[in-house]
């Protein structure tokens, strides 16, 4: 055998093993299981949100606490921690962790000046579009206390108007029609840090769950005003929070 068709024999045994690796069983399983990108908050325009970015609405002084860049929330009382600023369009990034089963917690977007003045403890705004927090333990604790099922939320990134605000919800919808469920279900339990990435541009809302779009809407009223976190029943923390404003 000349060298010739030595080299083609080899290429056809790299050729043959290479398809053969491609084709094993299994591997379609194993590449869902690949790192995703994620929206990290760094780059050009990005900023690091921090102790003196928030200021308190109706909490107590011990509702909330910074160390370094992790924020503690003790979920009591009731209610929100608001950003100094307010945002018309934005990134945001942000990492959050459930320390109780059944926890409840969330991010508020574009709430008005007025619906967090005079805002008493144990108590939410009633504007803006909620982005949701919630652990997965809370639907199994609903059916335990109500005896029903709870069909008309999910614990994998909910998206929808709160009180006097409105928003054309992106499908899928609750049966109600009044909240964006995820079409997928990528939130992590109790105790593990969940990625959020929300996006807002010109009234419209888009959440990313661990690396991938799940629900939101458009034609959201208003749409300029604070970011708020939510301290709602429980413990909760927070970190690696960063904006960036868009034109």
């Amino acid at each position: 055998m000349n060298r010739a068709s030595t080299l083609r024999v080899l290429f056809l045994i790299g050729l043959f093993m290479m398809l053969a690796l491609c084709f094993r069983p299994g591997l379609a399983e194993d590449s869902q299981n690949l790192p995703r990108a994620f929206v990290d908050g760094t780059g050009p325009g990005w900023k690091a949100l921090g102790e003196n970015d928030f200021a308190d609405v109706n909490g107590r002084p011990e509702t909330w606490t910074w160390k370094d860049d992790l924020l503690s929330c003790t979920g009591q009382p009731i209610g929100v921690l608001r950003t100094r600023q307010t945002f018309a369009n934005f990134e945001l990034v942000v990492e959050w962790r459930h320390l109780r089963s059944a926890g409840n917690s969330g991010v508020f977007v574009w709430v008005p000046e007025e619906s967090l003045k005079d805002l008493k403890p144990d108590a939410l705004p009633q504007q803006g579009i909620e982005v949701q927090m919630l652990d997965h333990g809370y639907a199994e604790q609903y059916e335990k206390r109500t005896g029903k099922k709870g069909d008309w939320f999910t614990t994998n990134g909910d998206v929808f108007p709160v009180g006097k605000s409105k928003m054309k919800l992106f499908p899928p919808t609750s049966p109600n029609g009044s909240r964006s469920f995820p079409r997928k279900q990528l939130s992590k339990p109790v105790g593990e840090w969940n990625h959020y990435y929300v996006r807002g541009i010109n009234g419209e809302v888009r959440l990313w769950v661990n690396g991938e779009e799940v629900s939101g809407g458009s034609g959201s009223e208003p749409r300029t005003g604070y970011l708020c976190l939510e301290s709602e029943g429980s413990p909760v923390e927070f970190k690696n929070i960063r904006i960036r404003e868009l034109p």
